[in-house]
């Protein structure tokens, strides 16, 4: 049974699940079940928010679209396409709001990125009255603005003059302390003969009370069935056009040519991402942007089991991609608390090193090698850049750069109170030596698919290897070390749910994670030489440290008293779920006595001593062990899938195993939203967590999904 929205006049927060994303390559935006445009930063992934009402419901700015009436609420993407489509029912009536950010395949070459929100909104059957909010909230609700409702000369006209007598006007944001101007404009439209065109006048909204810097503006509609209005999103070009670029039915009639044909010429004196609004353009851009997103996905290799999540899994991944520099970001949004009402709050608006071999992995699993070797590209450019002493950040921006400065914003409120509200990472400048591991293997899996690498490529590569050997006798604060400012400790007294007090500290330690790392790391270095047949002068130096580490591994980071791999050298006694990793990166075999015995211990309850609950996977238990910030945290859903490909390897010798996975992979694949999407955490009653949509998750997901369908077709003998 559906639950019906009664409309209110102070709407609270939407659960994060309850998201839909939508993106174009440059930027992404994230709408609720309810029809809100809840997060979404111009022009970049990393600029600030001029929408962020998931993090702040008063002030954060929004654009929504909501029936003014009781309704239920059903969400749902066009088929293998990322344009997403909100429906409201009730006995009244039925309407649609269909959201996209164009895209045009790659043979269209006519027309720039047109860097437009588009929301079109119809009533299919009866009628629906509707209350259309734009209240933008610059520069992370920081920057004031001004508001103007404009005659707007850049909208063809209707073929028939309308039954109204409503301005065609547009509604003007200007910021100069954001350096933003925003327009929105609309094409009000009716299908069926008889029915007239619907009336539009956008009424400025004063939000001040709320916290608002500037006014939005607001309209009623009161749609029935055929009719439909289109409103556009944008910076507006900084341009004086001449009056002939601004095309009358007066200019027409005087000229004694069709209007029609008046504005195909105006069009081409304007600027090509300044086109005259017209239905037929709309419609265009709707059914090319669904014809790309078609065509992309069409081209997945992927013959396994749980395609249709595996082909959701590819399309989020795609959103994800910056496209001018082929970075891929760890999540489109910032802030969203991996536990509510927590402190666990980060933006993960950047580009991960950890995440590059698993990411290509994925990519070239699904055949997508254009994606993979812009990506290897950028991951070369860094590597060709790193740091004097040969290191590397643990993250990049997405345009490359090695600043990400952290900021907290303290006048907005955070998901459901969920604070502090950060932007930037702090954790860029930590000392992460796992890394080196995830960038040779990623390097690796390029030779072995994608492009040859390159003799002083090869070079850097080799200095990267060297500087790895150099450091692999020190501590870090590995892979799930948390942001601080440099030169800040955090030091955090807290209960815990089960009551504990603890200290926590971020200190360097000999993880066991980063250890296996770099033990990957020089492992892929000499296969490199060895399969290419690259020089490699200390070749006899890179098998020794290689040998010695996996010794250190295996005497240091092991409990032999409880019988699995540790959390590092220093904690013996605890668990993490990190090590899965393991055999996924053939540091050893998935039927190790060792790891085995590891991996049943993280299946064991909490209050068993194990990290697994209701078949959902913990990092490792933050009663026992300090990470830097305190608070508590949901399941993760990257340890969840790793255990699942974990089990799914081990599977090809112990059958039990692989029918766990199975039952463990379908079982997590119900924790994904209403449209297949992931978020980075699951809280113990099953909401979702941590930032939306989560790029690591669909990543490990689609790596998971192949893997276990490979598996059960070679235990099963049954072709896939």
């Amino acid at each position: 049974m559906m639950n019906v929205t009664q409309p209110q006049q102070d709407r609270g927060y939407i659960p994060l699940a309850d998201h839909g994303l939508i993106g174009n390559l440059r930027t992404a935006a994230l709408i609720s079940t309810d029809g809100s445009v809840e997060s979404y930063c111009v022009p970049n992934f990393d600029s600030p928010s001029i929408f962020a009402r998931i993090l702040d419901k008063d002030k954060g700015g929004h654009f929504s679209i909501t029936p003014t009436v009781p309704f239920t609420t059903k969400q749902s993407y066009l088929p293998n396409s990322n344009i997403l489509q909100t429906k409201y029912l009730n006995e009244q009536g039925v309407a649609t709001v269909t959201d996209f950010l164009p895209r045009q395949p790659s043979s269209a070459t006519a027309r720039p990125l047109l860097a437009w929100l588009i929301r079109r909104v119809e009533v299919i059957r009866g009628s629906m009255p509707l209350r259309v909010e734009c209240a933008p909230a610059f520069n992370y609700a920081r920057s004031a603005h001004t508001t103007s409702i404009l005659l707007d000369t850049s909208v063809a006209l209707p073929l028939a003059p309308p039954a109204h007598d409503a301005p065609l006007n547009k509604a003007l944001f200007s910021s100069p302390d954001a350096g933003l101007d925003l327009d929105l404009r609309f094409v009000a439209e009716s299908g069926l003969e008889n029915v007239p065109e619907p009336r539009v006048e956008l009424r400025v909204l004063d939000l001040s009370k709320k916290g608002h810097k500037g006014p939005g503006v607001w309209t009623e509609l009161e749609l029935r069935e055929g009719q439909a209005v289109t409103f556009v999103l944008r910076t507006p070009p900084d341009v004086k056009l001449p009056p002939q670029a601004h095309p009358t039915r007066e200019t027409a009639e005087e000229m004694g040519i069709p209007y029609e044909k008046l504005v195909a010429g105006a069009s081409t004196l304007r600027p090509p991402d300044d086109p005259i609004l017209t239905r037929t353009l709309l419609r265009e851009l709707l059914e090319q942007t669904n014809s790309y997103w078609n065509a992309w996905i069409g081209r997945s290799t992927y013959t396994g089991s749980w395609k249709e999540a595996v082909n959701r899994s590819a399309l989020a991944l795609k959103l994800l991609i910056y496209e001018p520099t082929g970075a891929v970001v760890a999540s489109p949004t910032f802030s969203l608390p991996e536990y509510i009402g927590g402190t666990r709050n980060w933006d993960y608006r950047a580009s991960w090193i950890r995440d590059s071999s698993f990411t290509l992995y994925a990519l070239i699993r699904l055949g997508f090698t254009h994606e993979a070797n812009a990506y290897m590209e950028f991951i070369f450019e860094r590597v060709r850049g790193r740091s004097a002493d040969g290191s590397l950040k643990i993250m990049y921006t997405i345009h490359g750069e090695k600043e990400f400065p952290e900021e907290e914003l303290t006048h907005l409120d955070g998901h459901k109170g969920s604070k502090p509200v950060r932007i930037g990472n702090g954790a860029i400048d930590h000392v992460q030596l796992d890394i080196y591991g995830e960038l040779m293997d990623c390097i690796y899996l390029s030779q072995k698919y994608g492009r040859p690498l390159g003799y002083d490529t090869w070079v850097a590569v080799r200095d990267i290897v060297e500087y790895v050997i150099a450091h692999v006798n020190d501590p870090d604060l590995s892979i799930w070390s948390v942001s601080c400012r440099k030169g800040e400790v955090y030091e955090v007294r807290t209960l815990n749910k089960h009551g504990h007090g603890r200290e926590v500290r971020n200190r360097h330690r000999h993880f066991t994670y980063s250890k296996v790392m770099m033990w990957v790391a020089i492992d892929r270095g000499i296969r490199l030489a060895e399969k290419r047949s690259l020089p490699c002068p200390r070749r006899n130096e890179w098998y020794a440290a290689r040998d010695a580490l996996y010794e250190d591994i295996m005497q240091k980071g092991w409990n032999s008293e409880k019988r699995f791999f540790a959390q590092s050298y220093e904690d013996l006694d605890i668990l993490d779920s990190a090590l899965l990793i393991m055999p996924l990166v053939f540091f050893c075999t998935p039927a190790d006595p060792r790891f085995l015995s590891t991996l049943r211990n993280i299946l064991l309850s909490p209050e068993r001593g194990g990290l697994t609950s209701n078949g959902l996977v913990y990092r490792y238990d933050v009663s026992k062990t300090d990470d830097g910030v305190g608070g508590e945290e949901g399941t993760f859903c990257l340890c969840t899938l790793w255990c699942i490909e974990a089990l799914a390897r081990a599977g090809e010798y112990d059958k039990v195993m692989l029918n766990k996975a199975v039952a463990m992979f379908e079982d997590f694949l119900q924790y994904t939203n209403h449209l297949g999407l992931c978020t980075e955490e699951i809280s113990d009653a099953g909401e979702a967590l941590g930032n939306a949509v989560q790029g690591f998750t669909h990543v490990t997901l689609i790596s998971a999904a192949y893997n276990l369908s490979r598996m059960r077709a070679k235990v099963t003998g049954v072709a896939l």
